[in-house]
């Protein structure tokens, strides 16, 4: 037995170097004694221990590489498989070194052929898959369960893009979701879910070719303030007959249309707006107010056959074209679409009412009027968000689109307190409406 004192030597293994670990100090053999025996990597499964060449003299010196340690190999495996050769036993694990006996050390010892066992390296068994379908005899590949272990890291790059982005408006967040408004109708008849898409696109197409022209240019005897007065005064009566809100949108359409086509005397003013609610009344109501009813309403100024010819009149005018878009049609659909509580449509109703009162209102088509009035009673409420993709889908409009006609609606109820002409301000300051006309407007989108 000798003290081993371990040190790394390096021996060149083809272009590289591979450490192995020998002994420093060893006894010397003289020439002829016992065959030395090659250093081997502890983690070598076969014996090159005691290796000579082929006319039995033992190879020479020289660098233990993995071309060499390879060559060894195979003639030792070649030696025994040979018949009568000499059964080597791999090298096994470091625990089982007490327990393996090489073959030349087997042989010196008299252990008998029967007890060394030849060994014989298995084949690894190849698992084939037959697939039902195909039938095909598929190899199944070993699967890596090595899961990768890069960790998402945020570079400055990717940083300074995020900002970027930020800074611009552009940002990934997920597209917001449209609702299906007409989902709760679908058992409903008078809904119409299954057409209600159908004539909002036609009113969008027609309300163009309905709408009024700037008239007072034409008419020497009237003005826009003569028109507000009829109008406020109109609405006054709408609400003592207590009709239906079709008809007064219905109205105000009717005295502007006629309006547009016929030179109207300041005396007659009033007949015309008496006579265009009879009309609308009609048309939109269960049970009409009767001729007397406005003749009463009027004070009497105009008799029962004045609002009868006068009603021919217009009619006549108008070629009896009654069916046609007005803001009250987009506001009940736009109102839904928002899914606006009972406040919000209160505002909504009142800021639309305030934009009939004004002449310079009639160069919006019917849908942005009701679009903005939509969009002002949220900024005035401070409801969140202020325009979704809903709204967008439904109006037809953008949020940029609207921003004119919605400041002046503003103003509006900006003025409304403080107006000669009252009637929708009273109106919408009731309980009945919520008071939403005495909350503050939105004055910050006037700014």
């Amino acid at each position: 037995m000798f003290k081993s004192l371990y040190l790394v030597i390096l021996f060149p293994l083809d272009d590289h170097y591979m450490p192995v670990a020998g002994a420093a100090k060893q006894k010397i053999i003289a020439p002829g004694g016992n065959n030395r025996r090659a250093l081997g990597d502890i983690g070598n499964l076969v014996n090159v221990r005691g290796v000579v060449g082929e006319e039995g003299k033992p190879l020479p010196n020289r660098p233990v590489t993995r071309s060499f340690v390879a060559q060894l190999l195979s003639k030792a495996q070649t030696a025994d498989a040979a018949p009568g050769a000499n059964i080597r036993r791999p090298l096994g694990d470091i625990g089982n070194n007490k327990k393996q006996i090489d073959g030349a050390q087997a042989k010196r010892a008299g252990v008998p052929k029967a007890v060394q066992k030849k060994v014989t390296v298995k084949p690894i068994p190849e698992v084939i898959d037959i697939s039902p379908d195909t039938e095909e005899i598929k190899k199944e590949k070993p699967k890596s369960h090595h899961r990768s272990s890069k960790k998402k890291v945020h570079t400055l790059t990717s940083v300074l893009s995020a900002r970027s982005k930020a800074a611009c408006g552009i940002t990934d967040r997920p597209k917001e979701a449209i609702i299906d408004i007409d989902g709760a109708d679908a058992n409903n008849h008078l809904a119409a879910v299954e057409y209600v898409e159908d004539l909002y696109k036609f009113y969008k197409l027609t309300e163009h070719s309905s709408m009024v022209h700037d008239y007072m240019d034409m008419q020497n005897q009237i003005n826009g303030h003569m028109r507000m007065i009829l109008v406020d005064w109109l609405i006054e009566v709408h609400n003592k007959f207590e009709l239906t809100a079709e008809t007064l949108y219905l109205t105000i359409h009717i005295v502007d249309r006629y309006l547009s086509m016929n030179l109207v005397a300041r005396r007659e003013l009033q007949l015309v707006g008496i006579s265009a609610m009879l009309i609308a009344s009609k048309y939109e109501e269960i049970w009409a107010p009767e001729v007397n009813d406005f003749v009463c309403i009027s004070d009497k100024a105009y008799t029962r056959e004045q609002i009868l010819v006068m009603e021919k009149s217009i009619l006549g005018k108008l070629g009896w074209t009654l069916t046609v878009p007005t803001p009250y049609h987009f506001l009940i659909r736009f109102v839904k679409a928002a899914v606006a509580d009972k406040e919000t449509e209160n505002m909504t109703f009142f800021l639309a009412e305030l934009g009939l009162m004004q002449y310079t209102m009639i160069k919006y088509c019917p849908s942005m009027l009701a679009a903005s009035a939509v969009y002002a009673a949220h900024c005035t409420l401070k409801k969140a968000p202020l325009w979704n993709e809903t709204l967008k889908l439904h109006t037809g409009f953008s949020e940029a689109q609207l921003i004119d006609c919605a400041k002046e609606l503003v103003s509006f109820h900006s003025a409304a307190p403080e107006h000669k002409l009252r009637v929708v301000y009273r109106k919408y300051s009731s309980s009945e409406r919520g008071v939403v006309a005495l909350l503050p407007p939105a004055n910050n989108l006037l700014a």
